[in-house]
């Protein structure tokens, strides 16, 4: 591939969905740093786009001047144009605008979206061909298939962002694919890593959002507590590097240094180190295939002076052997995966539901939906079974909470 001039990636036009959330403020947190270095016309903005939090997107908007400014929940709009008047900056509203702004002109998409919801923005800037930036894994585990053949349809470049995935991304040799033996991603373990069970059963929201390495929004916080974050990377990474489950692996590994390894038929393995900063692989996504700078903590070794690393115990985790035995079953059980964890995480972050709870929301969401085999072909096939999952899981929270 010949490399761009650094001057010409700079010059990148960049839409970001989901602006407010951790990973978007990170990634204008990247553009920031890229306009002091590189000069104030770096990385142009297309669009922001948010869900409900008007005014952090409005003071987005006014430093960063998008082109347009979308706010998710229509019923906020008015509240938003008024924030930005006297600006040339155009205001829009909805589901339908959110998408609108994901296919609309730029070169870069950093889908960080949460959850299902960026399914639909996201197929929409792949279908564009151009580079997508995805921080959202929920649209690989939903749909993996439906995004696989939508990105060789159309061509687009897919950048993961997941410090693990865009860690592999990185040392994966894809000449050598035949050679790779195995492919480890890494854990944290989460806050409650030594934890033992009955002390987990009175774990508060307040306690599983505190992670001890990483500054992540509510949801994944609780994710990365109970290892289902670790189980939905595994489906990731199956999607995006075409390795069976056979080839893919967890290891908890505290620090947060070490993001993934990967070992060749040769005995090599590599492994990709750096401090646990996501504005890091953001500035190697946005950048790609150069290299920019970015405001991210560097990596002190000798600071640390060890790395250690344990298997994951699927006893007091069972979240992850959920999620492996779902890539197991295949079909729609990842879509089903996704969708009872979401709507369990939402119940226990608003107390309706316990800590040890979410996992036993999501096993028998499985079991009730029987949804192995055969997938969706399409992505409206993919939404009705997130759909009838999330309403079966929301009625199993309302008989746990009972």
């Amino acid at each position: 591939m010949r490399r761009p001039e650094l001057s010409s990636v700079v010059s990148r036009r960049i839409t970001v969905l989901g602006s407010t959330g951790s990973i978007g403020k990170s990634t204008l947190d990247v553009i920031a740093h890229a306009r002091e270095v590189y000069g104030a016309h770096a990385y142009p903005i297309e669009a922001l786009t948010a869900q409900s939090n008007v005014s952090e997107l409005a003071e987005q908007a006014r430093r960063f001047c998008p082109r347009v400014a979308v706010i998710g929940d229509a019923s906020r709009y008015e509240e938003l144009k008024s924030a930005l008047a006297g600006t040339d900056i155009e205001t829009a509203a909805g589901e339908g605008a959110i998408i609108e702004a994901a296919a609309h002109s730029s070169d870069v998409v950093m889908v960080a979206i949460v959850g299902a919801a960026g399914l639909a923005p996201a197929l929409a800037a792949v279908r564009r061909g151009i580079t997508i930036a995805l921080a959202n894994k929920e649209c690989i585990v939903a749909a993996g298939d439906i995004f696989r053949r939508a990105i060789a349809e159309s061509g687009a470049t897919l950048i993961p962002v997941d410090s693990e995935h865009n860690a592999a991304f990185q040392i994966i040799d894809n000449n050598e694919g035949h050679a790779i033996e195995r492919v480890t991603l890494t854990a944290s373990g989460g806050p409650f890593r030594d934890w033992e069970s009955a002390r987990m059963a009175a774990i508060t929201p307040e306690q599983a959002v505190a992670h001890p390495n990483w500054s992540m929004g509510a949801k994944i916080s609780v994710d990365s507590a109970t290892l289902m974050n670790k189980g939905l990377e595994l489906i990731e990474a199956h999607f995006l590097f075409s390795q069976p489950l056979e080839k893919l692996d967890v290891l908890v590994h505290p620090q947060s240094v070490v993001h993934c390894l990967v070992s060749y038929a040769d005995g090599s393995t590599l492994a990709h180190l750096s401090s646990p900063d996501m504005r890091t692989p953001i500035a190697h996504a946005l950048a790609w295939p150069r290299r920019m700078s970015s405001p991210s903590r560097r990596l002190d070794l000798l600071q640390l002076k060890q790395l250690t690393f344990e298997s994951p115990d699927l006893f007091r985790f069972p979240c992850l052997g959920l999620a492996q035995a779902s890539l197991r079953s295949g079909g729609l059980a990842p879509t089903v995966l996704n969708a009872a964890n979401e709507v369990a995480v939402h119940a226990f972050l608003n107390r309706k539901i316990g800590f040890l709870d979410i996992a036993r929301v999501v096993e028998d969401t499985l079991s009730a939906d029987n949804c192995g085999g055969q997938g969706a072909c399409d992505l409206e096939g993919i939404m009705t079974a997130d759909r009838h999952a999330r309403v079966l899981a929301g009625e199993i929270c309302g008989r746990v909470a009972a």
